[in-house]
Parts: structure tokens; sequence; C-alpha cells
């Protein structure tokens, strides 16, 4: 008569999928989800609060166009490696050499999208906001940035998918959320937490798309209205 498999056996046969490894380490697979939470939302933050001055001083002198642009294409060009090498004398080994670099990451797309979104805002506006006696701050606060929301959301979705994805190499420096547990599951072959840990970061990219698409419906309804008429008329 053989006796029923323990619920610890697939720890110690090593499989890919562990019930067993879920409940004994929740805490810390929370505890690393809520850290590379964290990381993304800051760097994204202050990627986009850096993104915006650089759009509007290309847009305003277009000789910077050239400079602007090339730099943060070639910030991203850079290994993430060397990257954080170049960064690591003046953070040392903290979260904020890994917000740093992953800020530094996300402006190229940051930057082009929010300069994409306020080119593409009709001069007819602008015109029109003046007017009516706009200024400049309010014109770019209510006129503006709320035109250029389309394509400036899209730019933040892509990089945040993109910094959930790069949060992970701050695991160099210990700082890397679920980056930590997948390399330290590499390097002791703990199949069960390089798969778990994994599938998080899928999760973690998936789920911040969704809500950021919410969050650009919820305020843009203006592109919903034109998307349900096209589809009346297509039908």
């Amino acid at each position: 008569m053989t006796s029923e498999p323990a619920a610890g056996d697939c720890l110690v046969a090593n499989d890919w999928i562990c019930g067993a490894y879920l409940r004994s380490r929740g805490p810390e697979l929370t505890d690393a989800t809520l850290q590379h939470v964290w990381i993304t939302v800051l760097s994204v933050a202050i990627g986009v609060a850096v993104a915006l001055p650089l759009a509007l001083l290309v847009r305003a002198r277009p000789r910077f166009a050239a400079p602007v642009l090339g730099l943060t294409t070639l910030l991203y060009t850079i290994p993430s490696l060397a990257m954080f090498s170049l960064l690591l004398p003046l953070f040392g080994l903290s979260a904020a050499l890994v917000v740093t670099g992953l800020v530094l990451y996300s402006l190229t797309i940051l930057v082009r999208n929010t300069l994409a979104g306020l080119q593409a805002v009709p001069e007819e506006a602008r015109e029109a906001a003046r007017g009516m006696g706009y200024g400049p701050l309010r014109l770019l606060w209510e006129v503006e940035l709320p035109l250029a929301l389309p394509a400036l959301m899209a730019g933040v979705r892509i990089a945040t998918v993109s910094t959930v994805a790069l949060t992970t190499v701050g695991a160099l420096v210990g700082k890397g959320g679920l980056g930590n547990l997948i390399d330290e599951g590499l390097q002791t072959t703990f199949k069960a937490q390089v798969l778990t840990a994994s599938l998080l970061c899928v999760l973690l990219a998936a789920v911040a798309d969704v809500l950021l698409l919410g969050l650009q419906r919820l305020l843009t309804p203006w592109t919903r209205t034109r998307s349900d008429r096209a589809g009346r008329a297509a039908l």
C-alpha cells in the first residue's frame, strides 16, 4: 500500500509548480512584489516629471530637438549593467541607483510621446484659447495637455510595462523587487521561485497596462466617443 505524497514533496523534488512554495513563502513574495511596484511607480512618475519640461523645451526651441532626443536615445542603448556601474559612484548600492537608472531609460519613450502629443494639438485650438484671454500656463494646462493626453498616456503605458521588466535588473544591487527572487532562484536552481517570481512580473505588467488604459479612457472621454461613433458607422 503506497502512502499519499506529502504536501511539501514538490519542494524536495524542486518542481517548477509548487503550491507548498506559495504557502511557505507568501510574505517574501508580497514584500518583493510591493518593492517592485514602488520602484516602478516612482521611476515612471519621476520620468514623466522630467520628460514634460524637456518636451516643452524642444517644442519651444526646435534647435534643441536633436540634442535632447539624441541624448535620451543614447541613454536607452546603454546596457543596464554599464548604466548602474556609471551611477554607482553617485548613489552607491541604494534604491536611488535603480530608480535613477530606470528614469533615464524611460525618457526616450516619454519625451517623444509627450512631444508628439503637444505637436498634434491643433493650432486653431491654441488661437481660440488665446482669443479668450488664456495665458501661456492656462493654455498649457487647460487646452494643450488635455488634447495631448492620449499620446502622453500611451507613452506612460509603454514606459510602465518596460520599467516593470527593467526593475528586475535592480537585483544586481539587491533592489530589484521580484528580480531579487529570480536571481536568487537562478543561483540556487530553485525552480518554483524562478517561475513564480517571473509570472508575477508578467502579471504586474499586464495589470499596470490595463489600469493605465482604463485611466486613459476615463481622462479622455472624447476619444471614447469618437471610437464609439466609428464603430457604429462601421456597422
